[in-house]
């Protein structure tokens, strides 16, 4: 688990490792991770015929602990039978409180990942929005973690990460979300097959 209380130096490390795995990603990476958030976006608007800000939620909500594609799945079913289900009951809740029409920033956690996750789906061209799921933790460290506790149930750990995240990308000239979707894809590039569990936003 990473510290709240890291040095300078350390800081400046995890702001380097995430500019290295930047710069080691392939065109095909780099394209991928430019259009996650946007695919996202329309995968949203697709689901709920329209309402991108609340299929956004809707993803938000359910991703937690899922794959990407089990995650799609569970939010179509959710709009289709009108019962969200395949979750846990908290999650469960705030999926059925956004699809009766509250704003999913009343309902998610704005400064964790669901909150984030939100808003990079919502608007993929968020200034400072930035995921920080076990993958970006893993690629910020330099290390993968695969079943040790990384501490992101922490707002400060959080926010210390997204701060290196908002580093990296002013460095590069990117948008936050770009980076950490870009580092993201090469990072679960490299670790499948390993062993370390699948991709999970």
């Amino acid at each position: 688990m990473i510290s709240v209380s890291i040095s300078e130096e350390t800081r400046e490390q995890y702001i380097r490792n995430i500019i290295a795995t930047w710069r080691a990603a392939t065109p095909a990476q780099i394209e991928r991770g430019r259009m996650w958030y946007r695919t996202a976006h329309d995968l949203a608007t697709q689901i709920t015929k329209g309402d991108a800000r609340a299929g956004a939620g809707v993803l938000a909500a359910l991703s937690a602990n899922k794959s990407w594609s089990e995650n799609c799945r569970l939010a179509h079913q959710a709009y289709e039978t009108g019962v969200p289900s395949g979750h846990f009951q908290d999650a469960l809740n705030k999926v059925a409180r956004i699809m009766a029409g509250e704003d999913p920033a009343d309902v998610l956690p704005m400064e964790r990942k669901t909150g984030m996750f939100f808003r990079c789906i919502t608007d993929p061209f968020d200034p400072d929005a930035v995921v920080i799921d076990r993958h970006a933790h893993d690629v910020a460290v330099g290390e993968t973690y695969g079943q040790r506790d990384r501490g992101l149930g922490s707002a400060r750990r959080y926010a210390l990460l997204a701060h290196c995240y908002r580093e990296a990308a002013h460095r590069l000239g990117e948008l936050p979300s770009t980076v950490q979707s870009v580092t993201w894809v090469v990072h679960t590039d490299r670790i499948a097959g390993t062993g370390t569990r699948g991709p999970r936003r």
